[in-house]
């Protein structure tokens, strides 16, 4: 009786993981059967198969994992491409502070991982009238380049 005490007092005050990201406005999100670790690398095969690089990794899993928490995977990866870089910071310098766009995979809890990200178009709206019709056109194509990478790293 104890142990059943013990087990659903730990269900009920351990942090409940969400899954996935909910849609919301401006993101894409896709499922994968893909394993977590392998869509991480998935994401960075296709990030390079469409000339963009990768500027930044981030994650809580490791750092928490060296505390004892365990949480799910959970890594963010800036992707990028200087030649955009350049040519939206002659538009709008204030833009420049949204580079790079940020693809974000979390773990499922049966192991597969989950992708999702802010669409370029929704990252540099705030900046759309300053930038003029130029941001918008190189939003634009950072917006198809990010959903060919997402399609095809969830492959």
């Amino acid at each position: 009786m104890r142990r059943l005490f013990v087990l659903a007092f730990t269900l009920l005050t351990s942090p409940a993981w969400a899954q996935s990201v909910e849609p919301r406005e401006g993101w894409v999100t896709m499922d994968s059967d893909k394993p977590y670790a392998e869509l991480i690398d998935a994401v960075k095969a296709a990030a390079g198969h469409n000339k963009l690089g990768v500027v930044t990794q981030a994650g809580p899993t490791g750092a928490a994992a060296s505390r004892g928490v365990t949480i799910p995977g959970n890594r963010v990866i800036g992707l990028f491409n200087n030649v955009y870089a350049v040519r939206i910071l002659g538009l709008s310098t204030a833009a420049m502070i949204e580079a790079p766009i940020r693809v974000y995979v979390t773990e499922e809890p049966d192991g597969t991982g989950f992708l999702s990200y802010k669409t370029p178009s929704y990252v540099f709206a705030p900046y759309m009238e300053e930038g003029g019709a130029d941001l918008v056109a190189a939003a634009s194509e950072l917006d198809a380049i990010f959903l060919s990478v997402a399609e095809e790293a969830v492959k």
